[in-house]
């Protein structure tokens, strides 16, 4: 679909010329005819290539327009080139994007990716150099060092190191030397409409000095850990950026997280300081947000780690003060300290690249977190990077992430990424969709929001509310719609281009991890032609691969394991105090490449198309949950024996969560005690990780060696019982029966 009824034809020419180099480059990338099960609008893109003549074709209702465009630009060895038929689709940006964009047409891209694959140390140097500040530079020549196979040795990932900066000295002082000190740096509006605050660059340097400074006199130095339990008010970012200017590491643990969850976390990095609120409102919900720190410092202190310092956040309008629970001489009110320190000046910790920056805790399928490490000068370069150029950032954009800080997209693509551009953005401290579904599309026109950058799961959510609460504001704004956090089905993709974006703003359909740092594979606006429902294609310098069950790397059209070959600036370096898990996790299974863990589908004209995860870690709206965790929770519970934990797909949430779970003999099943073993998963770890359904079985299906056949449980909860497939390794075939007739009834 074309906006406005103009071919880009600059992307057109791109894509013509530079075929014959993206095959030469990635055998990822052979734009030909896509096989994809994708139904097309009524309005569709053909573009067709011979020997004789190329144009564009552009069908709209009974009318037909063609553009010739000459045939010398195209490469002669190509004898048909079809992008969009009746089976696929492309979406292509308007001539007007594309002349302003960043990255105006794929010859630019494949220039840029091409010398970043090739010359990685000088491509990320010169990026690194003119964009960013630094008090000493590394040496150019050799901006990297690597090892991700497993079988040389330990894993070992290095960029920029002897670089010495301060990510928080690029988000704020170098922007206000610039002359920006006046600009808006963060519009935040609360949960409830009405209520909302700004800060400009020169105010947040002042904030940010004066926690810093807090910090400092209560004993904090480079390398201590902080961890960061807030909801999101502007004193989370602020946080965050006062850890990182003294050379603290912070953790932001989600603050919907369970007392249990962030106790498992605090002994995990034995922080120094934790930072919180009394109380935050999501929505309707009152979350007691003390009350859970106070049990978690409990079970904290049982494990051998008390923490002295505990700085609370007051929020007025939630809970007072004298019905905060309080601990004398460990706790102390945020407002009654922090304005009483120096805001003019709080002196920059110049740290080494490769010293830590963050962790960030995410389920594994193990059942234990795991503490991802980022370290500073890489993670910096390339999250602001990849945020200037996967949402074509301009300095005139009103940039809107809904992500929470408590995950990787609130780190890069709220906090990071955008500071390090000068951006304005905003915060929400609520929900899209109170007190009614036109939230939402209300801040996006309150703020002139250009940039919106959301979760597929909200996507479907305010979908299947309707359209009548998007179409009743106007989102003139809006230029660049993204999504990131679990793969986009194409029916959610149209309707986010289509009505949100009045069929005019492409979209961002990022993959990424929590891992990863920032974006990987992602369509960068004004580049190529969108698919619904694809990633596209790599960012600059990320080698992906898909590769088989034994490794061997699957050339053209595929489907296997998705990995990334070599490293590139934003990698994890290691999980906290667990190097051995972090090689056996992410090197261990395929030597020489990074395992995502993911899916993935390469279709034939190289697009890749994330299928999800194929390890034991589900992805709840945008949540990560390892099964382990989820199934050790009903474990705990008094009348549960054995529990397995399968995802479903749903067409709101991304998956839901079903369990299987054998009682205690003797206990009868209940509907009060499905509640109940529901309610221990919301206390051990939260109500997201709580399951939609929860079915009885007598006994689970087990190989002779005891493993459960968990893709067994995914067919028959998803009553798919002629896909069961092999069930020859069962010990006991008749528990199939048995589960079949249990979930009927």
């Amino acid at each position: 679909m074309i906006s406005n009824d103009v071919v880009c034809r600059s992307q057109t020419l791109s894509l013509c010329k530079t075929l014959p180099l993206i095959n030469n480059i990635n055998s990822s990338f052979s734009f030909r005819r896509s096989s994809l099960p994708i139904k097309p609008f009524k309005t569709r893109v053909q573009l067709k290539i011979t020997s004789s003549e190329l144009k564009w074709e552009k069908e709209r209702n009974e009318t037909e327009e063609k553009v010739d465009i000459n045939k010398d630009n195209i490469n002669h060895n190509v004898e048909e080139f079809l992008l969009g038929s009746e089976e696929d689709e492309a979406m292509v940006p308007s001539q007007q994007f594309c002349l302003k964009a960043h990255i105006p047409n794929t010859q630019k891209y494949m220039d840029m990716y091409k010398r970043s694959i090739e010359e990685p140390s000088e491509f990320w140097s010169e990026i690194a150099s003119s964009e960013f500040y630094w008090k000493k530079e590394w040496d150019h020549n050799q901006a990297f060092n690597e090892n991700l196979d497993i079988t040389k040795g330990n894993i070992n990932i290095e960029w920029f190191k002897g670089g010495i900066t301060n990510i928080c000295y690029n988000c704020i002082d170098r922007n206000i030397e610039a002359g920006l000190g006046d600009k808006i740096a963060m519009y935040w509006e609360g949960n409830e409409p009405g209520v909302q605050a700004s800060l400009t660059y020169t105010n947040l340097l002042h904030q940010v000095s004066q926690v810093g400074n807090y910090l400092r006199d209560i004993g904090v130095k480079k390398g201590d850990t902080i961890v960061i339990y807030l909801p999101m008010i502007m004193e989370l970012p602020i946080a965050m950026l006062a850890c990182a200017r003294i050379g603290a590491i912070h953790s932001v643990v989600f603050a919907g997280f369970s007392s249990e969850s962030l106790a498992q976390r605090i002994i995990d990095c034995k922080p120094k300081v934790l930072m919180t609120c009394n109380a935050a409102k999501r929505g309707s919900k009152t979350i007691f947000l003390k009350h859970i720190v106070d049990a978690a410092l409990i079970q904290s202190a049982n494990h051998a780690h008390s923490i002295d310092s505990c700085l609370v956040y007051e929020n007025k309008s939630t809970l007072k003060r004298e019905n905060t629970p309080w601990k004398e001489g460990r706790d102390v009110w945020w407002q009654d300290v922090i304005p009483k320190y120096s805001k003019s000046t709080c002196n920059v910790e110049w740290v080494d690249a490769e010293d830590p920056l963050f962790l960030l805790y995410t389920s594994g399928s193990a059942g234990k977190p795991k503490g991802v490490l980022h370290t500073t000068g890489g993670y910096m370069v390339y999250v602001g990077t990849t945020f200037k150029y996967v949402f074509d950032f301009k300095p005139s954009d009103i940039y809107w992430s809904t992500a929470d800080c408590g995950w990787g997209a609130g780190h890069g693509y709220v906090t990071y990424g955008p500071l390090l551009n000068a951006a304005t953005i905003v915060i929400h401290e609520g929900v899209a969709n109170y007190p009614n579904s036109g939230r939402c599309w209300e801040i996006v026109d309150k703020y002139k929001v250009s940039v919106f950058f959301t979760a597929p799961t909200l996507i479907r959510s305010l979908m299947r509310d309707g359209d009548q609460h998007v179409r009743r504001y106007s989102r003139t704004s809006l230029r660049v719609l993204g999504s990131a956090g679990e793969p986009i089905n194409p029916t959610a993709w149209r309707w986010f281009y289509k009505v949100v974006g009045d069929s005019r703003c492409p979209i961002s359909d990022t993959w990424w991890q929590t891992e990863t740092g920032a974006a990987m594979i992602t369509p960068i606006p004004g580049a190529w032609p969108l698919k619904p429902g694809s990633a596209t294609f790599p960012f600059f310098g990320v080698k992906a691969v898909i590769v088989d069950e034994e490794g061997k790397e699957i050339e053209g059209e595929g489907n296997g394991y998705l990995c990334i070959k070599g490293s590139w600036p934003g990698a994890l370096r290691t999980l906290y105090g667990d190097h051995e898990r972090y090689e056996t996790t992410y090197f261990k299974q395929f030597p020489g490449y990074y395992f995502t863990g993911d899916g993935c589908i390469r279709d034939k004209d190289g697009y890749f198309w994330i299928t999800g995860r194929v390890d034991d870690v589900l992805n709840v709206s945008g949540h990560r949950i390892g099964t382990a965790e989820v199934e050790s929770a009903l474990v705990s519970h008094s009348h549960c024996a054995e529990a397995a934990v399968i995802g479903i797909d749903h067409e709101v949430k991304g998956q839901s969560i079903h369990a299987f779970v054998t009682l205690v003999e003797g206990v009868p099943q209940s509907e009060e005690l499905r509640e109940s073993l529901k309610q221990t998963i919301r206390t051990q770890i939260g109500a997201f990780a709580a399951p939609d359904k929860i079915h009885w079985a007598n006994e689970l299906p087990k190989t002779r060696s005891g493993k459960i056949l968990r893709r067994v449980l995914r067919k028959i909860a998803s009553k798919q019982l002629d896909e069961i497939g092999d069930t020859s390794t069962l010990a006991d075939p008749t528990v199939l029966d048995q589960l079949i007739a249990q979930i009927d009834s």
